[in-house]
């Protein structure tokens, strides 16, 4: 992989990327390279350099990410990210037609961290967290039963997507975590982050990026996604 291949946007202070699916986003235990280090090693040719971790993809989750570089702009960016002054869309294949085809989820969750899953639990729970996001449908494929939802991410909640829609019946495609009953071995999670804007931390100026998923399978099951 070349950084021309991820590269979407980048100046002094931030640089966009594409996160390539089933990578990390930090180093992890498995010991695979993670992003970041690809950035540090990578985007300036025999140099090392800073790459401030501002968000986090889930490893099988691809899409537009930015990451901070400077120690200055990862301060503000973080800032943005934790009081929600950013916007984050995503794009998720469900199981199953979506009822209502907008609406709002919003639950609490608890994080086992021993087992590295999160679940829906009471408000009371001592340590629940509320999770919430807006969505709309935006395709239905009658014979596979799946349907393609946009997704507003209010909150960001370990695994809060897929936790959220397992919930209600309708895991994501390919989500071999949460999807059981559903998802079969070697499928790819269909959750994607296809838009995301932020305010950059130097200029001021309000950016958004968007990336559209890859046209394979199950996201070309909705081809009319993919036309301007």
């Amino acid at each position: 992989m070349e950084i021309s291949d991820i590269l979407i946007y980048q100046d002094n202070d931030i640089i966009v990327v594409e996160k390539p699916v089933n990578m990390p986003t930090q180093p992890d235990k498995t010991g695979d390279e993670a992003l970041s280090t690809f950035l540090e090693r990578n985007l300036v040719p025999g140099k090392e350099v800073y790459v401030g971790v501002v968000h986090r993809l889930d490893r099988p989750v691809g899409g537009v990410m930015v990451f901070a570089r400077s120690r200055l702009a990862a301060e503000k960016l973080s800032t943005q990210m934790k009081t929600r002054e950013c916007e984050k869309y995503y794009l998720a294949v469900v199981y199953g037609k979506v009822n209502p085809p907008t609406g709002t989820l919003v639950d609490y969750l608890w994080k086992d961290g021993h087992r590295n899953v999160s679940q829906v639990v009471a408000a009371h729970h001592p340590d629940a967290k509320k999770a919430s996001l807006a969505y709309r449908v935006v395709g239905f494929h009658e014979e596979k039963a799946l349907s393609l939802v946009e997704i507003e991410l209010h909150t960001g909640r370990h695994h809060q997507i897929r936790v959220q829609w397992q919930s209600r019946g309708h895991p994501v495609y390919g989500d071999q975590k949460y999807g059981r009953g559903f998802t079969r071995g070697g499928q790819q999670l269909a959750l994607w982050s296809y838009r995301l804007g932020f305010t950059h931390p130097k200029t001021g100026e309000y950016l958004i990026f968007q990336k559209k998923p890859p046209a394979r399978y199950p996201w070309i099951l909705f081809p009319s996604w993919y036309k301007d």
